[in-house]
C-alpha cells in the first residue's frame, strides 16, 4: 500500500495542518516522511509538505512537524508584514500587492536555506501557476528538470497569492517562469497527487490518501452585501472563493474515487478568522483551538489513519 499526504492552501491558517501532522507524529513515533510515500501541497500547505521531506544529511527529516506548527506561530508576523508605507500604496492589496515578499522570503530562506528540490526524502508536488504561459505548473521533485531548483524558490512560487504577494520569478533550466499560488486552480492537491502516485507506482493497487485542510470558511458574503461590488469588491472575497470551492469539489472527487481508503481531516472555523493573513496573536490561539477541537471530535479516525499508516 502507498500513503500519500495532500496539504491544502490557506496562509496563517496552515498551523491546523502543521498541528495534525504533529499530533499523527506523536501518535506514531514516526515522522511524516516515514508514515508517506508521496507528499502533495498548495501554498503553505507546500512549505508544510517540503519542510516534512527537507532531509537532516543523514536519511532523516530536518524538521517535526511541530516544527513548523512553531513556524506560523512565531513567523506569521515577519512574513505578513508591511510598513506603513506599504499599508497605504497597495490601498490594502488593491492598488499593489499587500505585502512586501522580504518577509517570506527571508523565512523560507531561514528554514530550506540552498536545499535543492531534488533531495526531498519522498516524492514531493508542488503547485503553482504560470501566468505567462496561463497554464497550471506542478514541481515534481522526482523529475530531473526540477531537481536543482532550490526548495525555497519553489516554497516561493507556491505561496505568491494574488494581492498578498508579487508573482515570483523562477529560473527553471533555461526557462525563465513567473509563478503565482497553486491555489488559483488547485487549492486541494489530492486529486493531482493521486494521479501522479498512479503514473508512478502503476502496479501499486491500494493507495491510501490523507487529505489536510486549513479550516473551511462559513462567513456568508450575503446578496445585499455583495450585489454593488465591482472589481475592487470582489478582488479578495473572490480569492477566497476560489480557494474553497476547489478544495470542497476535489474532496468530493476523491471520496467518489477511493470510498474508505481516502480521509479529509478539516474543521470548520467557528472562533478562528478565515483571513489568511490574520496572524495576530489571538487568532493563532483560536486556530490552535480549533485543531483541538478537530482531534478530539476526530480521535477515533485519527487512532484508524495511524494504524493504517504504520504499517
Amino acid at each position: 500500500m502507498k500513503h500519500i499526504l495532500s496539504i491544502d492552501g490557506g496562509g496563517i491558517r496552515g498551523i491546523i495542518p502543521a498541528l495534525i501532522l504533529a499530533e499523527i507524529e506523536k501518535r506514531t513515533g514516526k515522522s511524516v516522511a516515514q508514515l508517506f510515500d508521496f507528499l502533495a501541497g498548495t501554498s503553505t500547505g507546500a512549505i508544510i509538505a517540503l519542510g516534512m521531506c527537507h532531509s537532516d544529511g543523514n536519511n532523516g527529516s530536518k524538521y517535526t512537524a511541530n516544527d513548523f506548527a512553531e513556524l506560523y506561530e512565531k513567523k506569521g508576523k515577519e512574513i505578513f508584514s508591511r510598513s506603513l508605507w506599504k499599508g497605504i500604496s497597495s490601498i490594502g492589496g488593491l492598488g499593489n500587492e499587500k505585502y512586501s515578499e522580504e518577509g517570506l522570503e527571508k523565512v523560507l530562506e531561514e528554514y530550506f536555506n540552498n536545499e535543492p528540490f531534488g533531495d526531498s526524502l519522498k516524492h514531493t508536488l508542488i503547485t503553482s501557476y504560470d501566468i505567462q504561459n496561463r497554464e497550471p505548473y506542478f514541481f515534481k521533485s522526482w523529475r530531473d528538470e526540477w531537481a536543482t531548483v532550490e526548495m525555497r524558490h519553489v516554497a516561493r512560487a507556491t505561496s505568491a497569492a494574488p494581492t498578498y504577494f508579487e508573482p515570483a520569478v523562477i529560473q527553471v533550466g533555461s526557462a525563465t517562469r513567473v509563478l503565482v499560488d497553486g491555489g488559483v486552480f488547485v487549492n486541494n492537491p489530492a486529486v493531482s497527487a493521486y494521479a501522479e502516485c498512479k503514473r508512478i507506482f502503476p502496479d501499486e493497487k491500494d493507495i491510501f490518501v490523507v487529505s489536510l485542510g486549513t479550516g473551511e470558511l462559513t462567513r456568508s458574503i450575503s446578496y445585499s452585501e455583495s450585489k454593488d461590488w465591482g472589481l475592487a469588491g470582489w478582488a479578495v472575497p473572490l480569492l477566497s472563493c476560489m480557494f474553497d470551492g476547489t478544495s470542497d469539489v476535489v474532496d468530493y472527487q476523491m471520496k467518489q474515487i477511493l470510498g474508505e481508503s481516502f480521509v479529509r481531516l478539516q474543521t470548520s472555523l467557528v472562533v478562528a478568522s478565515d483571513d489568511m493573513d490574520n496572524a495576530t496573536k489571538g487568532n493563532i490561539e483560536n486556530l490552535k483551538s480549533e485543531v483541538q477541537k478537530l482531534i478530539k471530535v476526530h480521535k477515533k479516525q485519527i487512532d484508524k489513519n495511524c494504524e493504517v499508516l504504520k504499517k
